[in-house]
Parts: structure tokens; sequence; C-alpha cells
């Protein structure tokens, strides 16, 4: 009779152990981040990278319909979605995707965190993904009118070197006329020499 008991409580703790093997397999979920890693936004033009993850099983399998929320940060660089919100909660397709539409970043230079999370059949889990905010790389109108000046600066200013020396390469003396006459410049297409 001692031995009755002892072994129904073997068999009934292989049950509760083999129970809780296959929950601990079919419960364990993951988010791989498929889009929107590492990239780098437009401030000027107010364009971001929509972030996307898949959710998958231990399997590696797809997890449809598992709620996925995207966060962003408060403060710093960041951005909105496009209700204006820091954060979006999608569900999973059949292929255990979801994507966070419509991200638009803010006017802060630099990198931020966008924090996604799921919970499924009782489990939560989470997943970084990291963006920078960044103004585009070229010159602005201003510049350029700047580069122009100095160079058309600088040909004024050869220009007239050239034409106090008479457009020779002589080495007379500063403040001296050459036979010729004197020089000017004239307005248009530079010319060099003795007035016409």
């Amino acid at each position: 009779m001692t031995d009755r008991p002892k072994a129904a409580g073997v068999r009934l703790g292989t049950i509760l152990i083999g129970v809780a093997m296959l929950h601990a397999q079919t419960s364990s979920v993951s988010i791989r981040v498929v889009e929107g890693a590492g990239a780098i936004n437009s401030i000027k033009l107010r364009r971001g990278h929509d972030p996307m993850v898949q959710v998958v099983d231990a399997n590696g399998e797809p997890v449809a319909g598992a709620a996925v929320t995207f966060l962003l940060p408060a403060s710093g660089p960041s951005a909105t979605f496009g209700d204006n919100s820091l954060s979006l909660t999608a569900q999973t397709d059949r292929r255990g995707m979801a994507a966070a539409r419509g991200l638009r970043p803010n006017r802060v230079e630099g990198q931020f965190r966008i924090r996604v999370t799921t919970s499924w059949a009782g489990q939560s889990v989470s997943a970084t993904l990291t963006q920078t905010n960044a103004e585009p790389v070229g010159k602005s109108s201003n510049s350029k009118w700047i580069v122009i000046a100095v160079v058309v600066g600088g040909a004024a200013a050869g220009g007239a070197v050239a034409a106090m020396h008479g457009g020779s390469s002589s080495n007379s003396p500063a403040g001296s006329t050459p036979a010729s006459g004197p020089s000017s410049i004239v307005a248009g297409t530079p010319t060099f020499g003795p007035p016409k």
C-alpha cells in the first residue's frame, strides 16, 4: 500500500514537469528587428524610417495577432508617429510582422532608442533599436554665395595687380608706369592692357 501512493506521486510529478516544459516551449517569444535599426532620419525633410519587427516563438515560427508597442523618447532626439504621439501599438500579421508607420523625426539632432514590447501567452519581451536624427550634409545657398564672392574677389584683385604691372611679368617697381601708358579694367569680359 505504501508503494502505490508513492508511484502515483511520481507519475503526477512527471506530468506536471512535462506540462511546465510544454508551456515554456510554447510561450517563449522573441522580437526580431527587421527594418529601421541604424537608420538616419532627415530633420530638414521631416522624413523618418518606420521600424518593423517580427515576433517569433521558441521554434522560430511567426506569432500572428500579438500586440506590439513602439515607444519613443519623451525628450531630446526623438520622433513622433502619424498621430503626433510617442507610442504606437500594432498587431502582428500572419508572418508575425508589425510596423510603426508614419515616423517623423523631431528637430533635435542625435541618436535615440525606440523601445519595442510585446506579450504573448503570458510572457512579455522587449527589444530596442537605434536611429539618428541629422541635418543633410551639404552647403546652404548662403555658403555658395560666399564661395562665389571670394573667387570673384580674388580674380578681381589678381586682375588689378596684373593691370598695375601692365600685364607683363617684368619686375618694375610698384607705382611706376609702363612705357605703353596707364592700364584699365573694363567690366564684362576681362581684358588687360593700355586703354582703348
